[in-house]
């Protein structure tokens, strides 16, 4: 069984995915941010948390197929 918390995480992140993919970082970051309010050691909202806004400042083109592609190590 998942606990509450859990759920909420789950959930926020799935919602936060779908914008993702449709170029809606704002919207993105703000469902990925409350899933790390939930909680806060979650490793992929944390990463598409951090995605969103790199892509805020630097949008992908509008072709953009949603793969992130890492420019620095």
């Amino acid at each position: 069984m998942i606990s509450e918390q859990k759920r909420r995480v789950l959930d926020a992140f799935a919602e936060g995915r779908k914008l993702y993919k449709l170029m809606d970082f704002d919207s993105a970051l703000r469902h990925f941010e409350s899933a790390l309010e939930a909680d806060p050691g979650d490793g992929p909202s944390r990463v598409y948390a951090e995605r969103c806004r790199h892509y805020l400042q630097n949008p992908p083109p509008e072709d953009w197929d949603g793969v992130f592609v890492m420019t620095t190590k």
